[in-house]
């Protein structure tokens, strides 16, 4: 069961560098969160326009 805890830890700490990864991109904001929105909409989550900027703000203040 601990092991369990540890993997789930280590995949999450993965997800949220990997998402400052391309936040941090030399690319326009823009091309980032349609580059987000088009590989969480491949996966089956939608999300508006609002509710992206929500998530942008929410890992934004995480560093």
């Amino acid at each position: 069961m601990k092991s369990l805890n540890v993997l789930a830890v280590f995949l999450g700490g993965a997800a949220v560098g990997a998402a400052c990864g391309i936040l941090f991109a030399p690319e326009k904001g823009s091309e980032t969160r349609s580059k987000i929105a088009a590989a969480l909409k491949k996966r089956g989550i939608k999300l508006s326009r609002e509710e992206m900027q929500g998530l942008v703000d929410d890992i934004d203040e995480l560093k």
